[in-house]
């Protein structure tokens, strides 16, 4: 028997749907029912529904009630930097040495491990000094939402918090390849994507005498699984796991991913169809109630700038979205007034700009007065230009890294032992149990984040105090001292940099504005711990 004619057009989708500001859930599932679809899931503390609904139609009848902000096809609103992506900022080291081939309590205190002596973010957070005045408090919970974290690794399994991590993105066989279990729902522990651990390990590596440590050695990490497995990141998982956050006391959330598949979310954007703009209006409303919910429930946001070398005050012409579903894209003027970039330029967010061994603003990293609240080291493979470290690893910045995505990428054999090729850009350390964790170079403001959520951990652990059945710190007073605390740095002189000496077309020229108390590149200042945790706040006194 052959299908109906209308079977093509009664095809269904899943959809996430915000209700409006101020109606009811009751109101809000009558409207999606109205406009043809069927709630099966909801986040009543954002107002948000999981809708099933017929592929065309659904999302223009969503917009067009006054009871519903909107409907989005459930598509990407984020993405950890891929390492396989050619040209990726995040890879650059290997890739051109692939390349060169062919062609409350008391204070808690810590020492160095093994590899810090190649972490030169360390030091220039003054991580070290920090550490011997107060090295985290295991009451205060740093979340990582990202593509997992591998707490097999010895320098993550002692701060892992099990109780508290959850995994919030079942893997999509169309982008992560075939489920590794039947549920589709990865284990907490795990990371295969390898993003979420990197960023980990330099908030919070055990200083243990073993690996590396991180800018909090003694905080405890809890995984925010929001990102599938090849990095794109769901408005519905994301959300969820901001609301986590908020509701179990989590103190700081990282957030080291961009938004797609729209680089930037516009209310209105005239490139864009009705359907386009409904569903990025959408996508904003919810992460700015995500935001905000969770910033009033206790939680520091703090978010990497992005990698796409420009004014976020002044953006160019996205000319990279959709990039989800793939060859979607199409050139798109923004308008600054009415578009942003998510999470970063979103309500209460910490914007982090990336910085090289020298203190310059990396090349690839994003600046600006509007979202920049203050620097932290990234890495920039092309630091050094005239010196013997231009263009070579260690300009990186190097953490922890799951044994088998660097098996997956190349750089690790099937025993798990380093190629001789990658002997100067991965790592490989055994404890007397026999148990080994890997270590790898990255660079980007994902890498540079989690330098400044570092810092803001160490601050509630020096600042917090008993609130309610937890131990905390409101985030302004956290932002307060960051902020206060930073290491003032004046734009270069000339005030404009061009980026052309190290090979990047003159599109990398970036300006900085602001004096030195404030500026695009550096925000407040670089994230100093040891000024941070030594500080005193003035309601200290009072």
């Amino acid at each position: 028997m052959s299908a109906p004619a209308s079977a093509e057009t009664s095809a269904t989708t899943q959809y996430t749907v915000i209700a409006a500001d101020n109606v009811s859930a009751a109101d809000a599932t009558a409207a999606i029912k109205k406009a043809g679809g069927q709630v099966i899931g909801s986040n009543d503390a954002v107002g948000m529904f999981t809708v099933v609904a017929p592929q065309n139609g659904f999302v223009e009848k969503a917009a067009a009630t006054s009871q519903l902000v909107g409907a989005t096809h459930q598509v990407a609103i984020g993405k950890a930097p891929k390492k396989d992506r050619p040209g990726d900022v995040e890879r650059e080291a290997q890739q051109a040495a692939a390349a060169a081939k062919k062609s409350g309590n008391k204070p808690t205190t810590a020492g160095m491990d093994p590899l810090d002596d190649k972490l030169w973010g360390l030091s220039a957070v003054k991580s070290d000094k920090a550490r011997k005045v107060n090295a985290g408090d295991k009451r205060v919970t740093v979340g990582i939402l990202d593509t997992g974290v591998d707490a097999s690794n010895p320098d993550i399994a002692p701060n892992f918090n099990w109780a508290l991590s959850r995994n919030f993105a079942p893997d999509k066989t169309d982008i992560d390849g075939p489920c590794e279990v039947a549920s589709c729902l990865d284990p907490v522990g795990t990371d295969d994507g390898g993003h979420g651990t990197h960023v980990a390990g330099t908030i919070g590596a055990a200083a243990n005498g073993f690996g590396v440590s991180g800018v909090a050695p003694n905080v405890s990490l809890v995984e925010l699984k929001g990102g599938q497995d090849s990095g794109y990141f769901f408005l519905e998982p994301t959300v969820n796991a901001l609301v986590h956050a908020a509701n179990n006391g989590i103190d700081v959330v990282n957030m080291s991913f961009y938004v797609d598949p729209w680089l930037y979310n516009c209310t209105a954007n005239p490139a864009d169809s009705p359907a386009a703009q409904a569903e990025q209006r959408t996508i904003i409303k919810a992460m700015f109630r995500a935001l905000t919910y969770a910033h009033f429930k206790g939680v520091t946001l703090v978010a990497a700038a992005g990698n796409n070398h420009e004014d976020e005050g002044h953006p160019r012409t996205d000319i990279s979205s959709p990039d989800y579903p793939a060859d979607s894209a199409y050139d798109r003027p923004i308008d600054n007034r009415s578009c942003w970039d998510l999470p970063t330029e979103g309500p209460f967010v910490i914007g982090v700009s990336a910085l090289g061994p020298s203190l310059n603003k990396s090349d690839y990293s994003n600046y600006g007065l509007e979202n920049i609240s203050v620097a932290a080291p990234g890495g920039y493979f092309r630091d050094g230009l005239g010196t013997d470290t231009y263009r070579t690893v260690g300009n990186e910045i190097l953490s922890t890294y799951p044994k088998k995505v660097l098996q997956e990428e190349g750089s690790v054999d099937a025993d798990g032992n380093v190629l001789p090729d990658f002997a100067d850009s991965v790592f490989k350390q055994c404890n007397a149990a026999g148990q080994c964790g890997y270590y790898t170079y990255l660079q980007g403001t994902s890498m540079a984040s989690p330098h400044a959520a570092g810092v803001a951990a160490l601050i509630v652990s020096a600042h917090g105090s008993k609130q309610g059945k937890g131990f905390g710190l409101e985030p302004w007073k956290v932002e307060w001292i960051l902020y206060t605390s930073a290491a003032e740095h004046a734009c270069p002189n000339p005030r404009t940099v061009s980026y052309v000496d190290v090979g990047r077309p003159a599109e990398f020229d970036a300006t900085c504005d602001g004096g030195k108390e404030f500026n695009g590149f550096y925000g407040f200042g670089i994230v100093d711990a040891y000024a941070a945790v030594t500080a005193h706040a003035w309601w200290e006194h009072h």
